[in-house]
């Protein structure tokens, strides 16, 4: 085989390995980070629960339903950092109140997926707001955030809240991408001070940490090179390395009592993460975890809201009317 030809045909090799390259990232991006319908299951699958579960779940779906429609409902919209109209939804049933939270949504999810929740907050009081991440809901964006830009959108809202109402005391939380969204936020050197206190329930450690799961079980590859790639789109794409995207590093200078909260069967988010943010957090903080729960399912234990009201309760100063 003549030289000239063996060139050709290995410039045509690696033109097409490029190529293949450049599509698996591509894809990854699409699937992961480019805003749209999401696949992931988040929770509990309906076939897993027997009648009188499904029957207890809906009716506790009709009784938010009524709940939501007969509050104070107002759609609230800022612009973001880089110049996105973010909205969110804020439930005002107790305007003399003091006690405000501000609830971040999972990934592919949107505000209206915490109003079981938020139901329970409101029952103790607290008025709420239901931010829509940005790539999400009725907020602009055209990418998933992970929580790193999500960080500073947060904070802008609980500056509203504040400069709204001087009184507020406010209680981060978050669920899953949420959840990391509002680890993140409490690293934050400007976070204002009426945020007394934050939970995180199942976030993760890091966006390359859980990006190298998600692509490792989607794809059945090596991750790294297709980490590195899509590290690169998103650079350019969504304005930040996600190497710096990391909740442990954030937690590190967290100044804010935060609990963490995780199900010890989670296979979406690993289990073994709620500890290593546990032990990077600076600040005070409590750990707990929930057996045979999986993803976003630690709500379901009962004991849930009696230790997530304890733990609010130590750092508002104030009582909890659970109704």
């Amino acid at each position: 085989m003549k030289t000239k030809t063996k060139v050709m045909i290995a410039a045509g090799a690696a033109v097409g390995a490029a190529a293949g390259y450049y599509g698996i990232c591509e894809l990854a991006y699409n699937r992961f980070i480019r805003r749209g319908p999401k696949f992931f299951a988040m929770g509990p699958q309906e076939e897993a629960f027997s009648e009188p579960q499904r029957t207890e779940r809906l009716l506790r779906q009709e009784a938010v339903q009524q709940w939501f429609v007969n509050s104070q409902v107002l759609d609230l919209t800022l612009t973001s950092f880089d110049g996105l109209r973010l909205h969110a939804t804020q439930i005002l049933n107790h305007p003399e109140s003091e006690k405000w939270i501000v609830m971040a949504h999972g990934y592919g999810a949107d505000s209206l997926a915490l109003l079981p929740r938020a139901k329970t907050l409101d029952e103790a009081g607290f008025n709420i707001v239901l931010p829509d991440l940005r790539g999400h809901g009725l907020s602009e964006g055209d990418y998933v955030g992970m929580g790193w830009n999500d960080r500073r959108d947060l904070i802008l809202w609980t500056d509203r809240i504040a400069q709204e109402h001087p009184e507020s005391k406010i209680v981060l939380f978050g669920l899953s991408m949420g959840a990391s969204a509002v680890m993140m936020a409490c690293g934050e050197e400007d976070l204002n001070d009426h945020v007394v206190c934050a939970i995180e329930d199942c976030g993760y450690t890091s966006v390359p940490a859980i990006a190298e799961k998600q692509v490792r079980q989607a794809f059945g590859i090596a991750t790294q090179p297709v980490l590195i790639g899509l590290s690169t789109l998103i650079k350019m794409r969504c304005g930040y390395s996600v190497w710096q995207a990391s909740a442990v590093e954030q937690l590190k200078q967290c100044r804010v009592p935060m609990m963490f909260i995780h199900g010890e069967e989670d296979d979406f988010v690993p289990y073994d993460m709620v500890f290593e943010n546990y032990y990077a957090c600076a600040s005070e903080k409590e750990l707990y975890t929930v057996p045979s729960a999986g993803h976003c399912e630690a709500y379901h234990s009962p004991h849930y809201d009696e230790r997530l009201f304890r733990f609010i309760r130590r750092f508002l100063h104030s009582d909890l009317n659970r109704g």
